[in-house]
């Protein structure tokens, strides 16, 4: 009798920790608005860079995604890669590589130059930032011929809600990119949902049972 008892104690625990175990999920937190594509890009290599603010909310304490849109000349001689960086202020913060990202075609504009949204995902851990607003800087584009060699990279300007400075000439419109995190609140997930209600009734079986018996 006291063995069955603890038994249905313990199953009805399990399914409530179940029921509050929190659901992690990846989401955009800053989008700077649609690229534009026609009007104007600004170099991320040959040691030029650009800096553009990002809001934030307390609940995104890392980065797991980034996009956003170059100008290519050469449509053989795609980005590889790219610094970048999260800080306070513009042009402040850990240096990370992103290395390895997806080329995505969007088109080729009235210039001659070929559209590409490059979107990128750590490998490992995702980049941890601060809580707060922030700037996201590139620099250091590397392209299939190598780095800074001879392939200038054109970050798009989008004029979006960003506020923006280039490394030589200071304040400048905005780029088009987007970044996602982690979101650390905590809701039921579906499937714990689930597994509490299917609880509950197994228990509420086994009661009856002995009631009955």
């Amino acid at each position: 009798m006291k063995t069955r008892i603890a038994l249905l104690s313990l199953l009805t625990i399990a399914c409530l920790v179940l029921a509050v175990a929190p659901a992690m999920a990846d989401t955009v937190f800053y989008d700077n608005g649609a690229y534009n594509g026609t009007n104007d890009g600004w170099t991320i290599n040959f040691g030029y860079s650009v800096s553009d603010s990002y809001t934030n909310t307390p609940h995104y304490t890392s980065v797991s995604d980034v996009h956003f849109v170059y100008w290519d000349a050469n449509s053989s001689d795609l980005l590889t890669g790219v610094d970048a960086q999260f800080g306070s202020t513009s042009f402040s913060g850990t240096v990370t590589s992103l290395n390895g990202g997806t080329n995505t075609l969007l088109g080729t504009n009235q210039y001659g130059y070929e559209l590409y949204q490059y979107d990128w995902a750590p490998p490992g851990a995702d980049i941890p930032i601060g809580s707060g607003p922030g700037y996201f800087t590139l620099s250091n584009a590397c392209t299939t011929s190598g780095c800074s060699v001879s392939n200038p990279i054109y970050w798009d300007e989008n004029s979006g809600p960003s506020t923006a400075y280039e490394n030589s000439v200071g304040s400048i419109p905005s780029e088009a990119f987007t970044l996602s995190g982690e979101n650390g609140t905590t809701t039921p997930e579906p499937s714990s949902i689930m597994l509490f209600g299917s609880g509950i009734l197994g228990l509420a079986g086994v009661l009856r049972r002995k009631l009955t018996r």
